[in-house]
């Protein structure tokens, strides 16, 4: 199956249609969404309509998921260095398929124009996303980003610090794999809390919370605890140069020394 075809089958089930975007309206509506999703501070917007224009117009990547004519997910980039997309935001209704039919719309959009990778940042807290990142599509994360964008000021973030990881969705090679065991366990729950374990090994577990954005809200120093610990052993880890194979049913991150 073509990665064309791959696109429509995956909006066709998710049961909308995903199309690239030009109107200086459809753009007001991506903006809106967005807000809807995560009612930023005015001065923290994910990106403002001039330059979702910009991009559009520069050959960037700006497309919407519409059921009926209703936008219901949208996603925006730019091209970057080394033949890639940089897929700067992408927001949807979660559990209904729409952001994997536009990633898949994204994919076949790059591969149209010659381009082999696709990069993006998302939170390492975020159990949902590691998975539809790693398992569902087969991106891997290369880089650990600390407080990347500073403090944020929305619903999602709830002040939080900002670390990300940088990940790179290789699209003409299969996903890196590795790291059997026996593994360590670098971090793991106790109750809501982490507990930072070994992680000298070659393989190494690395924790996650169930659900952080709740966690933000009910018990902040929890959810500060769990950055700091994933920030230490996931962090360290690829800095050394270690590199995630893998995210287990478990919401765990599999990293696999050299």
């Amino acid at each position: 199956m073509t990665g064309s075809d791959a696109a429509t089958a995956a909006a066709t089930k998710a049961g909308v249609e995903v199309r690239e975007l030009h109107e200086i309206a459809e753009f007001t509506d991506v903006h809106r969404l967005f807000d809807d999703i995560w009612h930023p501070d005015p001065r923290n917007v994910p990106i403002s309509v001039e330059l979702m224009i910009g991009f559009a117009h520069a050959g960037g990547y700006v497309a919407g998921a519409y059921e009926g004519g209703r936008l219901v997910g949208a996603s925006v980039g730019f091209r970057a260095a080394g033949a890639a997309l940089h897929s700067h935001v992408t927001g949807a209704a979660i559990g209904r398929g729409i952001g994997y039919a536009l990633k898949l719309h994204q994919r076949a959009w790059c591969l149209e124009r010659g381009l082999t990778r696709i990069t993006w940042t998302f939170d390492p807290l975020v159990r949902r996303n590691a998975r539809f990142n790693l398992v569902k599509l087969g991106a891997r994360p290369e880089e650990y980003l600390e407080n990347f964008y500073g403090v944020m000021a929305d619903a999602i973030n709830e002040g939080d610090e900002s670390d990300r990881l940088l990940t790179v969705w290789r699209l003409t090679e299969p996903p890196e794999e590795g790291g059997g065991p026996p593994y360590q366990v670098g971090v793991r729950a106790e109750g809501e809390l982490p507990v930072v374990g070994r992680w000298d090994g070659r393989t190494v577990l690395v924790g996650t919370p169930g659900d952080v954005e709740t966690l933000r809200r009910r018990d902040p120093g929890a959810a500060k605890a769990w950055r700091q610990a994933v920030r230490e052993v996931l962090g360290g880890l690829m800095r050394e140069g270690a590199r995630v194979t893998g995210f287990t049913g478990q919401g765990e991150y599999r990293v696999t020394r050299a």
